[in-house]
């Protein structure tokens, strides 16, 4: 019966195969030679199959063996996976970490500051929420999560209650479809030119939230709650708007988009901000996570203090 296999069984089993002999295997367990001939014998009659020949002298497997030494070796290492995690658990408890990232957060970034906390932090339960504009505080003040990347110049939902630092910059860029009229337009472009055209922003569709205008050039405005969906009406032609350049390089490359080039109208980097609860003291995990994020080498210290505007950014 396969339920009698034990995980003692499977290691004797594996310590012959790499050591060559039952003795070999036995010095390398510390146990008797006898209790290793036991151990495999028994494997045997559970699996019903013989796993060694019997009449050479040194321990040559089977077919049969050749063809399970790599599924015993699986489970084994996977009870030292497992083990690992329960002293880990048992130790620290398992990790809770929740966070919402603004949509305008560079993504290959973020996946990259997850894998590493995923290896580094391997028992660690994520929440991420994906959110918009104010979105991601709204979650932090409800204690649905920890953390929130927010942009700097989004109003914050509540200051008394929230503080942010700063983590890290993205650069934008202004872009429209080849087959936009403003792709013909003499260049550098007035912003009073680019308010004659439709211009896609996106903006934070809670019910409640405070609007604000940052890189609007004028009133000729399509609403969006979605980055991805900016995107596909920007190359559908039906608009122009100001984009995280990491999510368009490829379009740009392969002229599914163009750049604009702005007279007199400067569009700096987007400034993103760790917003969490005042008092909250991060956790070794959440640390780790800000710290994969933002990228802090060669940032002055003094960034981090700079005074919070009270209106700011859709774009």
């Amino acid at each position: 019966m396969l339920d009698n296999v034990t995980i003692n069984q499977l290691r004797a089993f594996v310590a012959v195969c790499d050591q060559g002999s039952f003795s070999g295997a036995a010095r390398k367990l510390s146990r008797a030679q006898s209790a290793i001939s036991h151990a495999i014998k028994a494997l045997e009659s559970a699996f019903d199959v013989e796993l060694f020949e019997r009449n050479t002298r040194k321990a040559q497997l089977t077919a049969t063996g050749r063809s399970l030494l790599p599924d015993a070796r699986a489970v084994i290492s996977r009870t030292e996976e497992m083990k690992t995690r329960a002293g880990s658990i048992a130790r620290a408890g398992a990790p809770q970490l929740s966070v919402a990232v603004d949509v305008y957060f560079p993504r290959a970034q973020l996946i990259d500051g997850l894998r590493t906390l995923q290896a580094e932090f391997p028992t660690a339960a994520i929440n991420l929420r994906i959110t918009t504009m104010q979105g991601g505080e709204r979650l932090v003040l409800e204690r649905v999560c920890a953390l929130a990347v927010t942009i700097e110049n989004v109003p914050a939902v509540n200051p008394d209650a929230i503080e942010r630092h700063w983590l890290c910059e993205a650069e934008m860029a202004t872009v429209c479809a080849p087959s936009h009229a403003l792709a013909s337009t003499p260049k550098p472009i007035p912003s009073d030119e680019f308010g004659r055209h439709v211009q896609i922003v996106v903006t934070d569709n809670q019910p409640h939230a405070e609007k604000t205008q940052q890189g609007v050039a004028g009133k000729r405005q399509w609403l969006v709650n979605d980055l991805g969906a900016k995107r596909d009406l920007l190359k559908a032609g039906l608009g122009w708007g100001h984009m995280p350049r990491h999510l368009v390089g490829e379009d740009l490359a392969n002229g599914a988009l163009i750049e604009l080039e702005r007279r007199a109208w400067h569009l700096g980097p987007l400034t993103f901000m760790v917003s969490q609860r005042r008092g909250h003291d991060l956790s070794p995990c959440e640390s780790r996570l800000v710290e994969l994020l933002g990228k802090p080498q060669g940032i002055p210290k003094e960034a981090g203090r700079r005074p919070i505007p009270g209106k700011g950014a859709k774009v």
